[in-house]
């Protein structure tokens, strides 16, 4: 199994913006082949900032999920709203 978590950044001001675009993710995500799990998370102390926790089957599952066409539309949606390139993990579960 892969776990992945990218750490997204929104630009000042666009923070509403960029939570309705993040929203378009989780559910086509989740019914994506070798998808085990998808979330959406809002940084309760910075507004502007969001997380994604995924769990995919393989890293076959991962690599065809970053070439789907929903989440190439949330990039070319969410690339002016953003104050850094996402940060993205890769873990494995130690214990």
């Amino acid at each position: 199994m892969i776990r992945i978590m990218a750490r997204i950044t929104a630009r000042a001001g666009s923070e509403g913006e960029l939570r309705q675009v993040l929203q378009e993710l989780p559910g086509p995500s989740r019914r994506e082949e070798g998808c085990l799990g998808y979330e959406l998370f809002l940084n309760e102390d910075d507004p502007r900032e969001f997380v994604t926790v995924e769990q995919w089957r393989d890293q076959a599952a991962a690599d065809a999920h970053l070439n789907s066409a929903h989440v190439a539309l949330v990039i070319a949606r969410a690339s002016g709203l953003l104050a850094q390139t996402p940060l993205i993990h890769r873990f494995r579960q130690l214990a």
